[in-house]
């Protein structure tokens, strides 16, 4: 069965950091197109971080400079990098992968990151 599965949310301090991961089963990333969204209470859905099957990226201006995302096709696995957490980085990340001539998407169930005192 296809899954995504993230980890790595919790509670951290403003200006602290957190490394969140994907772990991809049941098909290969390699070809895929794989992004971080995520969403607070009250909010819509949001893209916060994109990694091309080349590598090529692409972030929301509010996380540029602050979040990294990155892809390990040997390990199947997708990465978010977060440092300089704000209080409104607080969400549930998801992370979702396509690959579009497929007309083929994926969703993870969310791992949760607070950014509080």
């Amino acid at each position: 069965q296809v899954r995504l599965v993230e980890s790595g949310g919790g509670l951290v301090q403003p200006g602290g950091s957190l490394r969140l991961s994907c772990a991809a089963s049941g098909f290969s990333i390699s070809r895929y197109h794989m992004s971080w969204y995520r969403q607070a209470p009250g909010n819509e859905r949001e893209l916060v971080a994109g990694i091309s099957s080349g590598s090529s990226t692409n972030y929301a201006d509010s996380v540029k400079g602050r979040f990294t995302i990155a892809r390990d096709n040997g390990k199947n696995m997708v990465y978010l990098q977060m440092i300089g957490l704000k209080a409104e980085d607080t969400a549930l990340y998801y992370c979702h992968a396509e690959y579009t001539p497929w007309l083929r998407e994926y969703w993870g169930q969310g791992t949760q990151v607070t950014v509080s005192l």
